[in-house]
């Protein structure tokens, strides 16, 4: 089992590497054209928001006490499984 140092360590790498693909797959939608560009800019700047989230959530269970971040880590990781499938379904249309 992981200590709350090494779990938010390992969510902020993944956070990193996740901005690092969005990122990419933004210049993608870029290169598409018409209604394509559109619906990938669309989809990428969601992700990108919910990407945001996480890290804001991250933020408040990194300040929290012992306490109140058990409770916050469980409503985290069901919010970074979601993004995490998400991500992999848009990461998988791109390529």
């Amino acid at each position: 089992m992981e200590n709350r140092q090494e779990y938010q360590g390992k969510m902020e790498s993944q956070l990193q590497e996740w901005g690092a693909k969005l990122d990419e797959m933004h210049a993608k939608a870029d290169q598409a054209s018409g209604d394509a560009k559109q619906e990938w800019t669309q989809k990428v700047e969601n992700l990108k928001s919910k990407r945001d989230e996480l890290q804001q959530h991250l933020a408040e269970m990194k300040s929290s006490s012992d306490e109140a971040w058990n409770s916050l880590k469980t409503g985290f990781q069901n919010a970074w499984d979601e993004f995490s499938k998400s991500v992999e379904e848009a990461k998988s249309k791109f390529q």
